[in-house]
């Protein structure tokens, strides 16, 4: 029988070692440089967004998961992000 360390039966298997637990670290880092460039690129991604939760805080339905398939599926969706696009452009 393996004898007790910090509380553990024997070695962690699934511990990182210093170097993986910097990589990993680097890795969150760089993924997140990466969305907020994603995300600046396509300002469309956050009018998606906060369209859904301002028509959400507005209605608030019962069934959400309802109203997030109509929202999103809704045929006049994308002429909406587009024209608020060209408003935003106007007014920038």
């Amino acid at each position: 029988m393996a004898s007790l360390q910090n509380g553990l039966v024997g070695p962690d298997p699934g511990a990182l070692s210093p170097e993986q637990l910097e990589q990993l670290r680097n890795f969150k880092i760089q993924t997140r440089i990466a969305n907020e460039k994603y995300l600046r690129a396509h300002r469309e991604v956050e009018l998606l967004v906060s369209g859904f939760f301002r028509e959400m805080f507005l209605k608030r339905p019962d069934n959400i998961r309802e109203f997030a398939a109509d929202y999103f599926t809704d045929p006049r969706l994308p002429n909406k992000i587009h024209m608020q696009l060209i408003k935003d452009k106007k007014t920038a």
